[in-house]
């Protein structure tokens, strides 16, 4: 993983865009249209940090290699998952459950239905492979950096779209000035991203979407969650959108060791955690804000 801390450049964009941005994802590729059907993470957050293991499920109309970019609130960790965590963990719950619910919106769990909290599907696999953490102090300086790095990747006249320059914007008003950078490989087979280990420090669970707005088609994102206590204000992306698949769940220590010893670690090997299922559906273009929770 490499770390760069970006300071201000002024640069005015170049006037014919080349990259094709879909929220997080920029294609290498002219005319390229990429997609994000499945998103899955799993978040640890104590009060003051926050684990977030993350994967997602992505396809494009035609093969490409995309830049995919993460922001997050401060200065993260990073290091490589097992996808298999989100296996285990849901297995876990579905077997804790007494009477599998499907959820309704409002962060309450419906009657039971005779399905379970969760189910878990994989597709080809494809790894991250050149992570990067970068300091953006600037919505220049982004551009810059994505430009410089694309360049030595070959791209010829690269060029960042207004609409990831906008978003951008967004994030550094709100003091986001951390993002993740990763270079992948799609085609139009749907494939699993490698799991990707955050740990970061922050007041409020949080969960990216808006940078995602852009991309084409709906979305179903599954969230498992621990926190010390339930959470109920939800100042981004409104409860109201936030299904409970099911009744949070107790899991041990030695449970949680099991699926994720660094969450087991960042919650104080606690023996009393629960652990639910968060879903958020819709077409990507309607989420404007991130999921944000305390």
């Amino acid at each position: 993983m490499k770390k760069i801390s970006i300071l201000l450049v002024p640069l005015l964009l170049l006037c014919a865009p080349y990259l094709f941005a879909d929220g997080g994802l920029i294609s290498l590729k002219q005319g390229v249209r990429m997609f994000k059907p499945n998103q899955r993470a799993m978040i640890a957050w104590n009060g003051s940090k926050e684990i977030l293991l993350l994967s997602t499920d992505m396809r494009a109309s035609e093969a490409t290699q995309v830049l995919e970019v993460v922001p997050l609130p401060t200065e993260p960790k990073v290091k490589k998952g097992d996808v298999e965590t989100f296996r285990r963990a849901t297995a876990l719950i579905n077997r804790k459950i007494r009477r599998p619910t499907a959820g309704r919106r409002g962060g309450k769990a419906a009657p039971a239905s005779g399905r379970p909290a969760g189910e878990v599907t994989f597709h080809k696999k494809i790894g991250a492979h050149d992570i990067s953490v970068a300091h953006v102090l600037s919505t220049d300086g982004f551009i810059a950096w994505v430009e410089k790095y694309l360049g030595s990747l070959q791209v010829q006249n690269p060029a960042i779209p207004l609409a990831t320059k906008k978003i951008i914007d967004e994030y550094l008003a709100g003091k986001f000035t951390w993002f993740v950078f990763d270079v992948i490989s799609l085609d139009e087979v749907l494939s699993t991203g490698e799991a990707v280990e955050y740990q970061f420090k922050t007041k409020f669970l949080y969960y990216p979407m808006k940078i995602t707005q852009t991309v084409e088609g709906a979305t179903t994102v599954d969230l498992l969650v621990l926190s010390p206590k339930l959470l109920d204000k939800f100042p981004g992306i409104p409860i109201s959108q936030v299904q409970l698949r099911h009744e949070p769940v107790s899991i041990t220590s030695e449970e949680l060791r099991g699926l994720n010893p660094d969450m087991d670690a960042l919650l104080g090997h606690r023996e009393d955690m629960k652990l639910r299922i968060w879903r958020l559906q819709g077409e990507i273009s309607s989420f404007q804000q991130d999921l944000i929770a305390q």
